[in-house]
């Protein structure tokens, strides 16, 4: 396994692979990997030759109070996850190399960014669409793979690679969920097993609506009321959005229809917690 830590090194280990015809897998992470992110980087891993992560966290997608600083780090068990798993390079570049002196030019996908996380979290999906577009241009990767945990900024990338002809195919992959039915997220890390439990009604509530819809209702306030039962049994600290939008442009639905997307984001003693799933 290759571990590249700077940019050139990175350009040139690519120029290489893609000149002996070889196609790149790209996988790019925050680190604090855990078995979501493990099988989401086997699925890249199984469609190309090369399959290349990194490891950066990105402070531009950080607000001010956000956990930027504690945000879990452990680069030396990451490493050795990914060596287990067959990875062929990581890319874990230092911060002043992605962010030089003066850096001054961001990316913004101007309305898929407002909606859900982007009503509370004010420029986190420029940070995103930013370190994305980077490390597409920096990894030069033929497939790119997000899971859809992260589903607004899935289609944030999806939409930046179309409108910006960027010459990357974005695969998504289903959420890997614990044995309880919590989504996996690094920021589980955060929770002790009383909060672990709390959160089990995230995804309890979703699929309940997801229930109710298969049975044919389809009111949005109907399908929603059941879901805050659910989540004000559990004593869920704060709901920050539990909304029905459309699968793909993300606008807000009264009537759910199938492909469209069920998305909450909560927060348990500050750990924030987001999820979702389709109708």
């Amino acid at each position: 396994m290759k571990l590249i830590d700077n940019i050139a090194d990175m350009k040139s280990y690519s120029d290489r692979i893609r000149a002996e015809g070889n196609k790149i897998s790209f996988v790019p992470t925050m680190g604090a990997l855990h078995t979501g992110h493990l099988k989401l980087i086997k699925n890249a891993n199984n469609i190309s030759d090369i399959c290349v992560v990194s490891i950066f966290i990105n402070p531009a997608q950080f607000g001010p109070t956000e956990d930027f600083n504690k945000y879990p780090r452990d680069l030396d068990k990451d490493k050795g996850l990914l060596k287990e798993i067959g990875v062929d390079a990581i890319f874990f570049p230092k911060l002043e190399d992605m962010y030089g002196d003066h850096f001054q030019t961001y990316v913004e996908v101007e309305e898929l960014q407002k909606p859900l996380c982007g009503k509370l979290r004010p420029g986190h999906f420029k940070g995103v669409a930013t370190i994305v577009l980077k490390l597409f241009n920096i990894v030069k990767p033929h497939y790119a793979v997000f899971g859809e945990k992260d589903y607004q900024q899935l289609q944030v990338i999806k939409k930046m690679v179309c409108d910006l002809n960027l010459d990357v195919d974005i695969i998504s992959h289903p959420i890997v969920r614990e044995q309880s039915g919590l989504a996996m997220s690094s920021r589980n890390d955060y929770l002790d097993s009383g909060q672990r439990e709390k959160a089990c009604s995230i995804s309890q509530a979703l699929f309940n609506i997801k229930q109710q819809f298969d049975t044919g209702i389809t009111d949005r306030n109907n399908l929603l009321d059941s879901a805050y039962s659910i989540l004000n049994k559990a004593n869920i600290d704060e709901i920050e959005y539990l909304e029905i939008v459309d699968g793909k442009n993300l606008i807000e639905k009264k009537l759910a229809g199938p492909g469209d997307l069920v998305a909450i984001a909560a927060r348990l003693d500050g750990t924030r917690l987001i999820d979702n799933i389709r109708l």
